[in-house]
């Protein structure tokens, strides 16, 4: 059986669509969602936020993936950071349950119907959140506050369960709590509170619960949490990062694994094909053969086997220079697992 292949998240903005004008619009419909009030009546975020998200989402539906993250087009850190802002105006770091939403989830299950009977299928829905760590590493430093770390966690677990959908049309199936920092920026505490701390974020059901991480440095003291059903690591550039983890730690712990098979780090890829004299690299030329990529996803099942229940791109593709240059790594990555025979 193949592992499901997914997206970390983020993804390059339309042509011709202003960053600036979409991050204005991105609020505005945050705030229109908590005045009750319809987005998409509204002809500025209409265009400039609701459409771009659908057909952002949709291209990525088009590729081929099996779980579609959320095209995560606006800051992650203040996705929740804005919000936790505003909750710290009322002397607290826990964000009310009504605030903590994502508008893109709103307008996803808004337009779920459409891109069902679009793509004649169940809609499947990746969440991606900052977790707990990541976001008081940046609001606070690593310096521990025990009750200002659990009003992070709390926050989290509602940001987490208001993103969870069930429906004819469309379904939550993976939320993705990502601790990019976890292993190299790490907090001054012991490891008992990190898993405390994210067994808090975790404590909700329904959809598979992933962990992404850049670093496998301290992987095995989240085996620990309860709650969390799959860690996820890059692997495509950071090939080392594989070492750390043995099919036994994850059987012990009853974990699964997504490992990411197609490289996403599109500074370091663009300097080397820069430096075999090629100055405008072409789309074939910044994203890997399907081979290249196979043979990582071929590395990761043999290792694994039955525990590698997803598999994808390493990281985001926001950085990319276009959306047609992500594509084709989504693309590359699907065919290279799915033209295997079973």
């Amino acid at each position: 059986m193949y592992p499901l292949i997914d997206d970390v998240g983020s993804f390059p903005l339309p042509k011709g669509v202003n960053r600036e004008t979409f991050a204005q619009a991105y609020l505005k419909t945050r705030e229109a969602i908590l005045n009750n009030q319809d987005p998409l009546a509204d002809e500025f975020l209409q265009k400039n936020f609701c459409q771009v998200v659908v057909d952002s989402f949709r291209q990525k539906l088009l590729c081929g993936l099996d779980v579609v993250t959320f095209p995560q087009q606006f800051s992650g850190l203040r996705q929740i950071g804005d919000a936790v802002h505003e909750a710290m105006g009322h002397g607290s770091f826990v964000v009310e349950t009504n605030k903590a939403l994502l508008p893109e989830v709103y307008v996803l299950n808004e337009y779920a119907k459409e891109l069902s009977e679009e793509f004649g299928k169940k809609i499947l829905l990746r969440v991606c959140l900052f977790g707990p760590i990541e976001q008081y590493i940046h609001e606070v430093g690593t310096i521990v506050y025990l009750d200002v770390l659990d009003e992070f966690a709390e926050t989290i677990n509602r940001f987490a369960k208001n993103s969870i959908l069930n429906n004819k049309y469309i379904e939550t199936r993976v939320v993705s709590i990502d601790e990019p920092s976890f292993g190299h920026t790490n907090l001054n505490a012991a490891s008992e509170l990190v898993v405390e701390t994210l067994q808090k974020a975790y404590n909700f059901t329904g959809p598979t619960r992933q962990i992404h991480l850049h670093f496998t440095n301290g992987i095995h003291d989240l085996l620990a949490v309860k709650g969390l059903d799959v860690l996820s690591f890059e692997y495509a550039a950071s090939p080392k990062n594989i070492i750390d983890v043995s099919k036994n730690m994850l059987e012990e712990a009853d974990k699964q694994i997504r490992v990411g098979i197609a490289r996403t780090d599109i500074d370091a890829i663009w300097a080397e094909v820069c430096e075999t004299g090629i100055e405008k690299p072409s789309d074939e030329q910044l994203v890997e053969s399907v081979e290249v990529i196979r043979n990582r996803y071929l590395v990761a099942k043999e290792k694994y086997g039955e525990l590698l229940t997803f598999t994808g791109p390493d990281c985001g593709l926001g950085s990319w220079p276009n959306q047609n240059t992500a594509n084709l790594v989504l693309k590359r990555t699907v065919e290279a697992v799915k033209t295997i025979p079973l």
